[in-house]
């Protein structure tokens, strides 16, 4: 496995060399397929950004799909550990997709179906009827998880949604919006900037939602609230 490491405004000390051909030496127990990793160090000279001065940006190449991962912090060495841990987790993710557990053995796919001589009959016996599918077509155990949560709240204005929703600190908030009688959401946008969208529900033949309105939303002294209105089909 090669690791090519260059410098953007910056020389790369031999000592930092080998601090990441130690960190990446963990990649190919991995991914035995990387040919080849490449990793920038840069340094961004505005000290307005001296927080995020030091950026480490590393690409794996081999021959299934390009991963990569970088981070920036004001101390070298910090950003290379934080740039090889988001590295090694995305590659983690990666490496159990490809592999089955079989009994207390992990195998890879190709192993696991090594022993299959013939193509699986996709034909029901005759005393067997199709089993039932879950909500999104899956047969039997589905990787998918839905999880749901039933919370009761009355109708209120959008400057109380925007209020309860920096209460409860989270990026977005659902509420049924008493000026327009519509199940909304208000997000978080940049600063003290939010966005609003309202349903506009209008049963089809299959019941879907076929429209919604999208309202961009500036907070003034936390309470006053304009909008600037545009439609979504």
């Amino acid at each position: 496995m090669e690791i090519a490491i260059t410098g953007r405004h910056v020389n790369v000390s031999d000592r930092l060399r080998d601090y990441l051909d130690t960190k990446l030496s963990k990649v190919p127990q991995l991914d035995p397929r990387v040919q080849r990793i490449e990793v920038m160090v840069s340094h961004e000279p505005n000290p307005r950004q001296a927080k995020a001065s030091e950026r480490v940006e590393i690409t794996c190449r081999s021959k299934g799909p390009v991963i990569r991962a970088e981070a920036c912090h004001d101390d070298r060495q910090a950003a290379v550990d934080l740039a090889v841990d988001k590295l090694l987790e995305r590659l983690r993710r990666a490496h159990d997709k490809r592999n089955v557990l079989r009994g207390r053995r992990r195998r890879s796919v190709a192993e696991a179906t090594a022993g299959l001589t013939e193509p699986l009959s996709t034909d029901l016996p005759a005393d067997e009827s199709p089993q039932e599918t879950d909500q999104f077509g899956t047969i039997g155990d589905s990787p998918v998880e839905v999880r749901e949560k039933v919370h009761e709240s009355a109708p209120m204005t959008l400057a109380e949604a925007v209020r309860r929703m920096e209460l409860v600190g989270h990026d977005f908030f659902l509420f049924h919006d008493s000026d327009f009688d519509r199940p909304s959401v208000v997000y978080r946008r940049r600063g003290w900037s939010y966005g609003v969208i309202h349903l506009d529900v209008q049963e089809g033949e299959s019941g879907a939602v076929n429209g919604a309105h999208v309202d961009g939303v500036a907070a003034v002294n936390g309470t006053d609230l304009s909008r600037a209105r545009a439609s979504v089909g």
